[in-house]
């Protein structure tokens, strides 16, 4: 397996510290708000990562952390007139709901909080101003990027560039402007908690740092996020953790490309902003779940209600696939798995591990699944083994589920009532009756039932 290494430039051999096992940390959202479907990206590709790490054999522990206090929540919380702890709990809990739509196995992430490692990032800070990478100024204690050569080796920025670069916080208090607040002095009406420095709260890069070495250890193997991380927030988490343990942070940094709205860069000004609740509101978010793996994850892409429906399109498509095999496996007759059946199974899957294995190529993985459902809708037929549909449905969502799609019932259970419609309109063909048939199809779409007369029979699905 081969993944594109953020900080080398270049696609490498993935091979874990640990042997089978993967420990990987993907910055989470400030929960001050709902999720955007910018945030959407991340939270499915490295939940995808995840999922064929674990389809590999390997055992995986998975990070996304919550940032819950920082300027952002402050001033929401002000807003609200509520508590930054109350914002950030109701947050914490709109996010579940949105990633679980967006079948994200939260059950095995792990998700830390800032503020439960404040004594920690004490630690963390107070061991860098012991090696003198950090220094107090009246309570503020700030990273000093003058004693590191190969600060900006992510960004691939030099220090001269970042000191005048017009992200960087110009600050008089600092003794460099590309230096960075680890700690930040207490001022009123703001959370704060006790600190050699006096009463402050942790600066935003810091938290990373600290939960990651606290779960995972010094060095992990994969630290990943959106492209817009890289700097300032992941090329700080590198300069504080390597300088205070002398050690390489993370060994692999992955990085998604960022998602565009209709065109245009996803902004509030343009009024094209678009959090996964809208979404959920008009579309299921297996569909954007399926048009986000459809794309390569460091490549832009655009969201749009066209590129939506055409997701919804396509994934529909794969769903009719598994609706057929279903359809094969209940009525056709019985009989051995047939080999050449096993060999274009081989085949597939093939295409599907090296797609996968080629730097999380998604967009090449959903080919494969397209592949199998074409093999299946122009090879298989009523003459078709129930066994040889049982067993391609078997590996099929087995790979799907790599992809986190597909993983709703098929052919759904409907009334008593279009039963018997169904059932009539079955009659009313074989009698040859067309007239009542039409009137009868007519009928059960009146109460939201679509059937299709097919070669097999007849197949339905509510709509």
């Amino acid at each position: 397996m081969r993944l594109y290494n953020t900080l080398t430039r270049k696609k490498e051999e993935f091979i874990p510290i640990e042997e089978d096992k993967v420990k990987m940390y993907a910055c989470g959202p400030t929960v001050y708000n709902f999720i955007h479907v910018g945030n959407a990206r991340p939270a499915v590709i490295f939940d995808t990562l995840r999922r064929y790490f674990k389809y590999k054999g390997y055992e995986v522990k998975y990070v996304v952390n919550f940032t819950d206090i920082d300027d952002k929540l402050i001033n929401r919380a002000i807003e609200e007139d509520t508590t930054v702890k109350e914002l950030a709990e109701r947050y914490i809990k709109e996010y579940l709901i949105d990633t679980t739509g967006l079948n994200i196995l939260e059950e095995e992430t792990l998700h830390p909080k800032a503020t439960e490692y404040i004594g920690g990032i004490i630690k963390f800070i107070k061991g860098l101003e012991e090696k003198d990478y950090a220094y107090n100024i009246d309570g503020n204690v700030y990273f000093d990027t003058t004693k590191l050569k190969d600060y900006g080796k992510l960004s691939k920025k030099n220090l001269e560039d970042l000191i005048s670069g017009a992200r960087v916080q110009v600050n008089d208090e600092k003794r460099t402007t590309s230096d960075f607040a680890l700690w930040k002095k207490e001022k009123p009406g703001e959370p704060s908690w006790g600190s050699p420095w006096g009463k402050g709260r942790p600066g935003w890069h810091i938290e990373c740092s600290v939960m990651a070495k606290e779960l995972l250890g010094d060095t992990i193997d994969i630290h990943a996020g959106g492209e817009d991380l890289q700097f300032p927030h992941h090329e700080n988490e590198i300069a504080q953790s390597e300088s205070l343990t002398g050690k390489p942070f993370a060994r692999y940094w992955l990085h998604n490309g960022m998602i565009n709205i209709d065109n245009q860069k996803m902004s509030k000004s343009l009024n094209n902003f678009f959090t996964v609740r809208d979404v959920s509101k008009e579309y299921d978010l297996e569909i954007l779940r399926f048009f986000i793996v459809s794309g390569h994850y460091r490549k832009p892409i655009n969201y749009s209600r066209e590129t939506i429906h055409q997701a919804d399109a396509s994934l529909q498509r794969l769903y009719n696939c598994k609706r057929n095999l279903k359809f094969y496996m209940e009525n056709n007759p019985p009989g051995e798995v047939d080999e050449a059946v096993k060999l274009k199974m081989i085949e597939f899957r093939n295409q599907f591990e090296n797609a996968m294995d080629d730097d999380i190529n998604t967009a090449d993985a959903v080919t494969a699944l397209f592949e199998i459902a074409k093999f299946v809708n122009s090879t298989f037929d009523e003459f078709t083994s129930r066994e040889s549909a049982g067993f391609v449905n078997e590996e099929y969502l087995e790979l799907a589920e790599v992809l986190g799609i597909l993983y709703k019932e098929v052919q759904d259970e409907i009334s008593e009532e279009a039963m018997a419609l169904i059932n009539k309109r079955i009659e009313a063909r074989k009698n040859k009756d067309f007239k009542l048939a039409d009137e009868l199809r007519d009928a059960l779409l009146e109460i939201g039932v679509e059937v299709e007369d097919t070669r097999d029979g007849v197949k339905w699905k509510k709509i």
